[in-house]
């Protein structure tokens, strides 16, 4: 590592009140949750023609894209609520190769603006499955390491959905309607995941970044430039990375001077 500390880098620095912002987000997505689950409203019904319901073995593979399409209506939907509770005035579906699932922005005033954005990645998983989405992918290394230099503020939250699925019959059409209740969750700030739970995966293009288990993590607070180096140790040990291929990746987006 030694080529690598004598660079010249460029050193993001987060504004002063950034872990304050964080937090707001972090606590304010917990309480719509919670809030919807509450009030039963974390439900998805799906209506098929099959008379002995959802094949149960592989629910997990299909369950998830709706449960998260279930998540991003609901912030939408607050979003148009004029002056809702929740000082959500902006909710954005992401194209499907994008970072995010899903751009938040509350109405918060910090050092940095009067809105508080935060890019939410959804991963849903199945409670009944103990394995289910237990190691997913969150996004490639160089987009990631990019987005800190590009912004220092860059709030991106990691949003775990626990579901079940049960079968009830329709009383109307005789017919089994699946029944897919979110019944957990968990809000991380990626950049607090500890240095275990991050993991790197080098097999597609400049890597994915994966949480080991998703169920379990534990949080470190630090610096938007402790993060990119935590990110730059995770690729430089890989046995298919080499230091050169990193300066390509530096040079190419701009990590350096």
């Amino acid at each position: 590592m030694s080529k690598y500390s004598e660079l010249n880098f460029k050193i993001p620095e987060e504004s002063k009140d950034y872990g304050e912002a964080s937090d707001f987000v972090i606590k304010t997505v917990e309480g719509i949750l919670e809030e919807a689950i509450v009030n039963g409203e974390n439900k998805i019904v799906i209506n098929t023609n099959l008379r002995n319901g959802l094949p149960m073995e592989n629910i997990n593979k299909i369950a998830g894209p709706f449960v998260e399409a279930w998540a991003a209506e609901l912030f939408d939907s607050i979003s148009h609520i004029n002056g809702n509770k929740w000082n959500l005035v902006h909710s954005e579906a992401c194209h499907r190769l994008g970072m995010a699932d899903v751009i938040l922005q509350f109405k918060k005033t910090t050092s940095f603006g009067s809105v508080v954005t935060a890019n939410i990645d959804s991963k849903a998983t199945a409670e009944d499955f103990e394995k289910s989405g237990k190691s997913p992918n969150i996004t490639s290394f160089a987009r990631i390491r990019s987005a800190y230099i590009e912004d220092p503020d860059f709030i991106f939250i990691i949003l775990s959905l626990k579901h079940k699925v049960f079968c009830k019959k329709n009383n109307q059409s005789e017919l089994m309607d699946g029944i897919m209740e979110v019944v957990k969750y968990n809000v991380y700030d990626m950049k607090y995941l500890s240095e275990p739970d991050i993991s790197y995966n080098p097999a597609l293009g400049t890597g994915q970044l994966q949480i080991r288990d998703i169920h379990y993590v534990s949080l470190t607070k630090r610096s938007a430039w402790e993060f990119c180096q935590l990110l730059d140790a995770k690729y430089l040990s890989s046995s298919k990375r080499t230091f050169n291929d990193w300066l390509s990746l530096a040079t190419q987006n701009g990590w350096i001077k």
